[in-house]
């Protein structure tokens, strides 16, 4: 990408009403625009980081024989009606629009029952099982405020993993699959040291599910733990049982802030049974599938990796999510010439300041944008053969040899 042929400008000011740091500089910087209260577009910057992200997800979610699909937006009425959660006063989020001929359609806010109906066509006998289905799919929520940027919005991009079991005993073996996954995805987003898999609320469907909480000051939900962060728990399931049963006293628990960038349920029949989604065991008795769900909010996770890395002067992309891996500038008549020999090398990986602008402008934009490496070749540094690399995230800079400078890595 070459910033001169880019329509993405920096901008000054975020618009007045957007509060969260990590959304005023993804504004600022290009990579979001702001459509209304919770519905942002992804402009080309911001659109790699969420690839890069995506594709993360994809190489770990492979490794333990996921397979990738679409489901749609658009909603039938039926799965849901069957499943109770078409009613208002079940979930109360619901996007419905009418349709011309008449009848009504939902905007999908999750997509348990559809992908639950979608089975049924495919899962007949027990050598149909395991399946392990998942999508990267835009929900649609009615949230009565969205807020923090990115972070809750009414339209985002979801991962939903849905697993389809012969029994629980084969369900645990791959949810204890899933948390290996789970920590390496967020390890390789960056988030993995301040990331917990924590006990939460298994609502209806067991006693605990596990949320994963990224520790943030402006997170929305509260979490407590232990000394060695060994138990961590949602505020939600603070109550003296769940503090008995895991052998703890609230009063040496700590508590901080988190937001919420994945979660796993454990939902055994709560869809399978109402939608009849069953199979043919080996002696032939008709058993229902049991169910498992796993979801990562990639827009959140996103937003939440903005928060957690800006500082003063704008955003720093941890390396394997960044859109480029270097942001280069080229400055005086021999510099701006090596440069663009450098850029023509390897322009998968470098953000090219080609722009005919001010040194210093370049440099802040380079700093709001948040390109893990600024390479800088001026007319005086090639004087004795060397560019001049600095680290976003430290500041560091150094020179390097400009015959040994390799883009490609």
């Amino acid at each position: 990408m070459r910033m001169s042929k880019t329509f993405v400008k920096t901008l000054r000011d975020a618009p007045k009403d957007e509060t969260a740091r990590s959304a005023q500089f993804l504004i600022r910087a290009g990579y979001v625009h702001k459509e209304m209260a919770g519905v942002y577009d992804f402009l080309p910057l911001g659109l790699k980081v969420l690839e890069n992200i995506k594709n993360i997800i994809r190489d770990e979610l492979s490794k333990i024989d996921c397979e990738e699909l679409q489901l749609t937006a658009l909603q039938n009425p039926e799965p849901w009606q069957k499943s109770g959660r078409w009613d208002e006063n079940e979930v109360d989020i619901w996007f419905k629009t009418e349709l011309s001929s008449g009848g009504e359609l939902g905007l999908a806010p999750t997509h348990e029952e559809p992908i639950t109906n979608l089975m049924k066509t495919y899962i007949k006998s027990y050598k149909d099982l395991p399946v392990y289905a998942y999508q990267f799919q835009t929900k649609f929520r009615n949230e009565l405020r969205a807020k923090s940027g990115i972070m809750r919005t009414r339209e985002f991009l979801m991962k939903d993993l849905y697993s389809f079991s012969a029994d629980e005993a084969e369900h645990a073996e791959f949810y204890h699959k899933v948390e290996g996954a789970y920590a390496k995805i967020y390890d390789r987003c960056g988030l993995g040291k301040d990331t917990y898999e924590t006990f939460a609320s298994g609502g209806i469907f067991s006693k605990f599910s596990h949320e994963y909480q990224t520790i943030l000051p402006v997170g929305e939900d509260t979490i407590y733990y232990n000394s060695d962060k060994s138990i961590v728990l949602n505020e939600e399931v603070v109550v003296p049982e769940v503090l008995e049963e895991f052998g703890v006293k609230k009063e040496d628990l700590e508590s901080t802030r988190a937001a919420e960038v994945g979660n796993i349920f454990t939902i055994k029949y709560k869809y399978s049974e109402p939608l009849g989604l069953d199979f043919a065991d080996k002696d032939g008795s008709k058993k229902t599938v049991f169910m498992g769900c796993y979801g990562i909010g990639v827009s959140r996770v996103m937003g939440v990796i903005a928060e957690k890395y800006a500082d003063d002067k704008g955003l720093i992309w941890p390396e394997e999510v960044a859109p480029f891996k270097y942001y280069l500038v080229g400055i005086g008549e021999e510099g701006q010439k090596t440069a663009e020999e450098i850029y023509a090398k390897n322009p998968d990986k470098i953000l090219f300041d080609d722009r005919d602008a001010r040194p210093g402008e370049k440099f802040a934009d380079a700093e709001l944008i948040g390109i893990p490496y600024r390479v800088v070749v001026s007319d005086k540094t090639l004087a004795d053969g060397k560019a001049e690399l600095t680290v976003r995230a430290t500041g560091e800079t150094k020179l390097v040899d400009i015959d040994k400078l390799d883009l490609a890595r």
